[in-house]
């Protein structure tokens, strides 16, 4: 038996038939990931092939105050999920009252409400869900969020405004018009 285990640390030590250990979480993510259903306005990228634990998600939203815009999100999930959630970063600086300047999202089931039960699915419908109707009462901007509430036409042309590149209150915004 001593035997046995010397020759597969060895093995292991010069690169040989040793495979790679598949994590629990690894498994989840392959099966939420085989089980998306996607609407158009929503594309996952791998940037590593052999990383399934870091991707992209694209959310192109086609009605609301930004449409016409492309939104582009990271996701790490890290080895407790699922019983932690993905940490999930907007990638761009937008003006949105439910994301700040650094990109930090503010979707409940990325916190308090996370379960195990949810799926990377409902995080990622539930970031479309946040351009189809942001959400003013639980905000990360607070600024976006009171304008949103205290006067909506204005809001609007500041999110068409930043959309384009442009600045709202002094403060410079990535432009993710889809060209």
């Amino acid at each position: 038996m001593l035997k046995i285990w010397s020759m597969k640390e060895k093995q292991a030590a010069e690169g040989g038939s040793a495979k790679k250990k598949v994590t629990a979480a690894q498994l989840r993510v392959q099966k939420d990931l085989s089980e998306l259903s996607l609407p158009s306005t929503m594309k996952t990228h791998f940037p590593s092939a052999e990383d399934i634990m870091n991707f992209e998600l694209t959310v192109r939203p086609d009605e609301g105050f930004y449409q016409g815009g492309e939104f582009r999100f990271s996701f790490y999930v890290n080895p407790n999920f699922p019983h932690e959630p993905p940490k999930v970063k907007c990638l761009q600086k937008v003006y949105h009252p439910n994301i700040d300047l650094e990109g930090n999202v503010c979707l409940n089931i990325l916190r308090e409400d996370w379960k195990p039960v949810l799926s990377l699915n409902a995080v990622m419908i539930g970031l479309q869900y946040l351009f189809l109707e942001p959400n003013a009462s639980d905000p990360l901007n607070k600024d976006a969020a009171h304008q949103m509430t205290a006067n909506r036409e204005e809001f609007k042309r500041n999110v068409k405004h930043s959309m384009a590149g442009g600045s709202v209150a002094g403060e410079r915004f990535d432009c993710v018009l889809i060209k």
